[in-house]
């Protein structure tokens, strides 16, 4: 779940300024779920700003519309007739759907309403804690589901520091120890003999300081004709390449020659 906070009202009144009028964009997943950024925080922050704006003598009207998620640009695209509307666009979507905005609508302003906070989990009504860097090397088979690259301060691999207290964290003592934590569960998970193995240095070549990231997840789902993946000329251009190229003969014989190397292998 990706955790997020609203901008403080005096800076998105300077993003703001001099706009006349703005279309306020929620989302409805992550950020909405956090009290962040979903249609009743949009709603809100709206009125907000037209109040501001007004205490200063200034005119400004905020629209809003929530859309379900920022970061699919099927989602997004019904926005397209309304926005030539609008001096800018206020996205209360976490940094993917600021990006996916701009990148879809380049020539309207879109302007980040949310600061995008960290990966993490509710641990008490109304307190989010980071749980996870998307280090993209994931460590907890061996920590028992318990991640020291996120929850230790010093990012430790094999235990503890000298510095712990009382499982107790010595950085932040007022958050505990998450190697106190591994270990003490780590009988009920049959994890003592795997603790006791030295782990190498962590592999960070997965992580964000080697660039941006990309992940193809199914090659089958990866079309060109898709949203934004392409324009009409080149789909139409791609539709008649297809159109016009001669079918493969099939070959009588490549039954056969599999069959051959089947057998060959052993494997028939």
């Amino acid at each position: 779940m990706i955790v997020a906070e609203q901008k403080p009202l005096p800076d998105l009144q300077r993003m703001l300024k001099g706009k006349k009028k703005v279309l306020a964009v929620g989302c409805g997943t992550c950020v909405s779920v956090c009290f962040a950024g979903g249609q009743k925080e949009t709603r809100g922050l709206a009125k907000a700003l037209q109040t501001a704006a007004a205490v200063d003598g200034e005119e400004m009207v905020v629209e809003e519309k929530t859309v379900q998620r920022q970061c699919v640009q099927e989602f997004i695209e019904p926005l397209e007739d309304d926005l030539s509307e609008y001096d800018a666009v206020l996205s209360l979507g976490c940094g993917v759907g600021v990006q996916t905005m701009a990148e879809r609508y380049p020539k309207t302003r879109v302007l980040p309403g949310l600061d995008t906070n960290f990966m993490g989990q509710p641990t008490e009504p109304g307190i989010w804690e980071e749980r996870c860097v998307g280090c993209g090397n994931c460590v907890l088979e061996y920590t028992g589901g318990l991640c020291p690259i996120t929850r230790c301060p010093k990012q430790l691999m094999n235990g503890p520091c000298g510095g712990s207290e009382n499982g107790m964290c010595e950085v932040d003592t007022s958050i505990p120890c998450i190697w106190a934590k591994i270990w003490d569960n780590s009988d009920n998970l049959n994890l003592m003999d795997m603790l006791m193995e030295v782990q190498p240095p962590k592999d960070w070549s997965t992580s964000r300081g080697g660039g941006m990231r990309r992940t193809v997840v199914r090659d089958d789902l990866h079309q060109p004709h898709a949203i934004g993946k392409a324009t009409k000329s080149e789909v139409e251009a791609m539709e008649t390449s297809e159109e016009d190229e001669v079918p493969t003969p099939e070959d009588p014989h490549a039954g056969e020659r599999e069959d051959a190397f089947l057998k060959e292998m052993g494997l028939a």
